[in-house]
């Protein structure tokens, strides 16, 4: 299959959220990479128990949603849309895909990197936007909260209006 985005473009390239049909996140995942498509699906391992046996599985963060990182350009975007599966484009303006700020994007994927006991969380729009100082997740950027005497760092994908926790010591984070 030919690449969809080619590799003469000049054009920057930015990260779109797209909507898919329920259950369909792999399977589109793996449509776009073939047709030469940087995805971007961040997943979490959950232990599933059946009667005989547990075995960990690999679920959506964000169940229905992925991201693609192309460039903004109608015939590129049309491409996306004729994969099967996709539904659309997420976005304020019906018909116009917005782009999710790159920095998001880097955290989310450094917390999947480290496999991070992470949980969904809520959308948060308020609070303390921090930011790590030190190890392994150095860098990542999000929001402080304090639940059941625990510190929790929140990173949220405005555009999804969605996000994840993971557990953090509040002395490892400085305010940005």
């Amino acid at each position: 299959m030919s690449s969809i985005i080619n590799e003469s473009m000049t054009e920057d390239l930015f990260w779109f959220a797209v909507h898919v049909k329920s259950r369909h996140e792999f399977k589109v995942q793996e449509r776009l990479a073939k047709s030469g498509i940087e995805v971007f699906l961040p997943v979490v391992e959950k232990l599933s128990k059946w009667k005989d046996r547990k075995k960990l599985i690999e679920f959506p963060m964000f169940n229905g949603y992925l991201f693609v990182h192309i460039p903004k350009s109608h015939g590129v975007l049309l491409s996306v849309l004729k994969t099967p599966g996709v539904a659309r484009f997420i976005g304020m303006t019906p018909g116009e895909p917005e782009s999710v700020p790159d920095e998001q994007i880097e955290s989310l994927k450094k917390i999947v990197e480290n496999k991070e006991t992470i949980d969904p969380y809520p959308y948060l729009k308020e609070g303390n936007r921090v930011r790590i100082k030190r190890g392994a997740l150095a860098g990542v950027e999000g929001i402080l909260v304090q639940k059941a005497g625990q510190h929790l760092l929140v990173l949220s994908i405005d555009l999804l209006q969605q996000g994840v926790s993971l557990k953090i010591d509040s002395s490892e984070v400085e305010p940005i």
